[in-house]
C-alpha cells in the first residue's frame, strides 16, 4: 500500500504525518527543529530523517513504500534551500513525487484548504500568508531573526533579556523579567546567559516566551508591554496581507498557527481583539488540521497531479 508523508518544520521542532491512499492517519511523529539557515543543513535534514523513520516504524512501513513527501520547511521561500532539501528527500526517497514548500504556505493550507483566508503563524518566527478568492497570494514577515520575526517567541524573548539587561543598567524600568529568566534557564548568572546566547540563540530566545507571559500574568508592566508590541506587529502585517490581497470588508477566515498559540488565553484574547481591529471582516478560527497533517494531503494530491502532467 502507498504511503504519504507530511512535514511541518519550523525552528523548534518537526512534525511529521503518515497517511495512506485514502486519507487515513497511520502515524505521527515529531522531531528537533529543521530550519536550515538557524542550524544549517545537515541537521535540518537530520531531523526530517528521523522523524520520518519513527513515523514509518510506527506504521510498519518503509521508505519504499512512500509514493509522495510534501515538506513545509522554514525557510524555504528561497530556492536555494528548497533545492537542498529537495535533494536530500529524493535521495531519502527515490520512488516519491517530492515537493518542498514554506511551512507558512503549509500553515495557509492547514488553515483555508482551497479557499479565501489568511493565517498568522508566530512561534520561533513569525509571518503571516494568504491568498484571495482570485487565487492571489500575499505575505509578510518571515525574514528571520536578524532583520525581522517581529511579534515572534525569538523576537519577544530577546526583548525580554535586553529589558532585564537595562534594568540592571539602571536604563530601564525594575521588572520581573531579570529574576525569572535566570530561574527558567538555569544558569548561575547573566555572564553566563549571555555566552548560552552568543553560541546559539535560538536555544535561549524562543524559550523565554512563557517567561514573559508569567511575568505578565503576574503584572509586569515591562513584559505587558513586551507581549502588547508583539500584537501590534502581528495585527500590522494581518493588515498589510489584507491589503494587498483586497480582503478588506470582506468576510474571511484568519486563522492562527504556531508554538505561541494555546499558551495563554489572555494573550490569544488580545491578540484577536488586535486582528478583528485589523481584519475586520475575519472571522477568527483554529486551524481545520495539524499543518503536518496538511503537508500530508498535499502530498497525496501531488501524485494525482503528476500523473495528469505525465510525470
Amino acid at each position: 500500500m502507498s504511503v504519504f508523508l507530511g512535514f511541518n518544520a519550523g525552528g523548534t521542532k518537526t512534525d511529521c504525518s503518515l497517511i495512506d491512499s485514502a486519507g487515513h492517519l497511520l502515524a505521527e511523529s515529531a522531531g528537533g527543529p529543521a530550519n536550515p539557515l538557524r542550524i544549517g543543513f545537515a541537521k535540518a535534514c537530520a531531523a526530517l530523517g528521523d522523524s520520518a523513520r519513527h513515523a514509518l516504524t510506527e506504521a510498519h512501513k518503509d521508505a519504499g513504500d512512500v509514493r509522495a513527501v510534501c515538506a513545509g520547511i522554514a525557510g524555504a521561500g528561497r530556492p536555494r534551500v528548497a533545492r537542498r532539501i529537495a535533494a536530500y528527500l529524493t535521495r531519502a526517497f527515490p520512488q516519491s513525487v517530492i515537493r518542498v514548500t514554506t511551512d507558512i504556505e503549509i500553515a495557509l493550507e492547514a488553515a483555508i484548504g482551497q479557499g479565501q483566508g489568511i493565517v498568522v503563524v508566530a512561534g520561533t518566527g513569525s509571518a503571516v500568508c494568504g491568498r484571495n478568492s482570485a487565487g492571489k497570494m500575499a505575505r509578510a514577515g518571515g525574514w528571520g531573526p536578524w532583520i525581522g520575526d517581529e511579534g515572534s517567541a525569538y523576537e519577544i524573548g530577546r526583548q525580554a533579556v535586553e529589558a532585564s539587561l537595562r534594568a540592571r543598567d539602571c536604563l530601564g524600568p525594575a521588572t520581573l523579567l531579570d529574576e525569572k529568566i535566570l530561574l527558567a534557564t538555569e544558569v548561575r548568572d547573566w555572564e553566563d546567559l549571555i555566552e548560552r546566547v552568543a553560541k546559539r540563540p535560538d536555544n535561549v530566545f524562543p524559550k523565554l516566551f512563557p517567561v514573559v507571559l508569567e511575568a505578565a500574568e503576574a503584572g509586569d508592566s515591562v513584559a505587558r508591554e513586551i507581549l502588547a508590541s508583539a500584537r501590534k506587529a502581528l495585527a500590522e502585517m494581518a493588515k498589510s496581507v489584507v491589503d494587498v490581497l483586497g480582503l478588506t470588508g470582506q468576510s474571511f477566515t484568519l486563522a492562527k498557527s504556531g508554538g505561541m498559540f494555546g499558551r495563554s488565553v489572555q494573550f490569544d484574547s488580545d491578540l484577536d481583539q488586535v486582528l478583528a481591529a485589523a481584519a475586520p471582516g475575519a472571522r477568527i478560527a483554529p486551524l481545520q488540521i495539524p499543518p503536518a497533517r496538511a503537508a500530508a494531503e498535499l502530498a497525496r494530491k501531488s501524485v494525482g497531479t503528476a500523473a495528469a502532467h505525465g510525470a
